[in-house]
């Protein structure tokens, strides 16, 4: 089992409802998140809209001040860091957003899009052209894109763009947060492999945040499943498909389409009732309980802790205390 790259331990996030003099509650948007992400390894995080997916990346990478928990990189804290180590430290971590289309500036062009973290971390570059190229080269693209503007370029390539500016800081860890879920089907795929490649070519280790479970199986080497702030189950990807443990976690692989009617007819469909409880009031015990088919009361009253109950899988139930 190799080393972990990062660690969260208790990770929250708290945001304040009606103003920060006088809050009238709080939104629980990542309430006690722990888990590992080993080295080289990509770690998928999946669940419904809303539920902290997005947020626990950006409080990973310092984008977002946690409320509490800790942050560690590389062996090393990093929650409280400030000026010269949290700027050496955002050199190492990275992100690609969903959006390719607002996370590149207008008005920038493609050699200054990539060159520009180059410059901010004053990276000593012999031949700044001849840099970018290389780069262009290593996402499909090519020394005629060099003095375009992103307003030219299809979104694939506005996305292997932003790719290409993570990697001109050769980073260790990259979160990589829906991205493809703003391109064509038809071109999905080409990124996600030129993911894969560049991770087996430079060592990289990635948090894959998605909704979409056939590219987050495809992708991941482990999955973590995320429910109203909390992981309510973790796996090897392999594990997590075959052998789901979690009732959310089952409501949520019986919703993946399939494409053989026949199949389609034959699956067993899991109905979840009801809708996500508001973050801002989650429910006692188990957030899960009151769209639970198992609950039962002690689901109500006691918060169920992530638990091994095999190899690599951990669970949040009282089904398996």
């Amino acid at each position: 089992m190799s080393e972990a790259l990062v660690r969260v331990d208790g990770l929250k996030k708290y945001f304040p409802v009606g103003g920060i003099i006088f809050t009238k509650g709080w939104v629980k948007a990542v309430d006690g998140v722990t888990f590992e992400i080993r080295k080289g390894e990509t770690l998928g995080l999946v669940g419904e809209s809303g539920c902290g997916k997005t947020t626990t990346g950006k409080l990973i990478l310092k984008l977002l001040k946690p409320t509490a928990g800790k942050i560690i990189f590389d062996g090393r804290d990093v929650t409280k860091l400030r000026g010269k180590a949290l700027k050496e430290f955002r050199r190492q971590a990275n992100i690609v957003f969903q959006d390719p289309y607002s996370s590149l500036d207008p008005r920038m062009t493609v050699f200054n899009i990539i060159m520009e973290p180059v410059r901010i971390h004053k990276i000593h570059v012999d031949d700044p052209e001849e840099f970018v190229i290389k780069l262009l080269y290593e996402v499909g693209l090519n020394e005629t894109h060099l003095y375009r503007y992103p307003h030219e370029f299809s979104g694939g390539q506005r996305q292997r763009i932003a790719i290409a500016r993570t990697l001109a800081l050769r980073p260790k860890f990259m979160v990589l947060d829906e991205p493809t879920s703003a391109l064509d089907v038809s071109v999905q795929a080409q990124i996600l492999n030129l993911l894969k490649d560049l991770q087996r070519r430079y060592g990289l280790t990635y948090l894959f945040i998605s909704h979409n479970l056939g590219v987050v199986k495809y992708m991941s080497n482990r999955i973590a499943v995320m429910y109203l702030g909390k992981l309510v189950e973790l796996a090897p990807a392999k594990e997590l498909f075959e052998n789901p443990m979690h009732p959310y976690t089952k409501a949520l692989l019986s919703s993946i389409p399939v494409p053989d009617p026949e199949l389609a007819r034959a699956k067993e469909r899991i109905k979840v009732t009801g809708e996500p409880p508001s973050p801002i009031n989650p429910p006692s015990g188990c957030r899960f309980h009151p769209r639970c088919p198992h609950a039962t009361e002690k689901c109500r009253h006691d918060e169920p802790a992530l638990k091994e109950v095999g190899k690599d899988h951990f669970v949040a139930c009282w089904l398996y205390a």
